[in-house]
């Protein structure tokens, strides 16, 4: 089964692909799909469309778990990555994709133990329970990664 994590955002969207068969978990993919604050917000939202959907074309996973938006102080941020949500989720349901959401906390405590891990605690869980060389760069491609380790832990693949 392949599962695709994403860590939303409007100038950066994260994204994990991970594998998991007969309880053993291994990434597959990880990375970025970056635009330019330099266009549109239009213009941005198709390319991280475009983008998503070229992966679900080349991964095909079973399942997409997405990082709800829990809190933002931030209104104008919070707006672009419900933007970048949507897109995604509009992704994966015209691709007939389920997809499940997940706030930090629960990827928080899905991956630690804890909700109140902080990003170098999650990156070394992440590194330690896939096996990695090192920690995933940048920092939005660990957060897909979590993502995807979130659901399947959630899900017990």
């Amino acid at each position: 089964m392949i599962v695709i994590g994403i860590d939303p955002g409007l100038a950066t969207v994260g994204f994990g692909v991970i594998r998991t068969e007969k309880n053993v978990i291994t990434p597959v993919s990880y990375g970025c799909i970056r635009t330019s604050a330099e266009k549109e917000s239009p213009q941005r939202l198709l390319e991280i469309y475009t983008e998503v959907i070229a992966l679900f074309e080349k991964y095909t996973p079973e399942s997409v778990a997405v990082e709800r938006l829990f809190f933002n102080k931030n209104v104008t941020n919070a707006m672009g990555v419900s933007e970048a949500r949507g897109v995604i989720i509009l992704a994966a349901q015209q691709k007939q994709i389920p997809v499940f959401e997940y706030t930090p906390l629960q990827v928080k405590q899905a991956i630690t133990g804890s909700g109140r891990a902080d990003k170098k605690q999650m990156q070394e869980m992440i590194k330690r329970l896939l096996n990695l060389g090192e920690i995933p760069k940048p920092d939005d491609a660990a957060d897909g990664l979590s993502i995807a380790l979130c659901h399947i832990n959630i899900m017990r693949y």
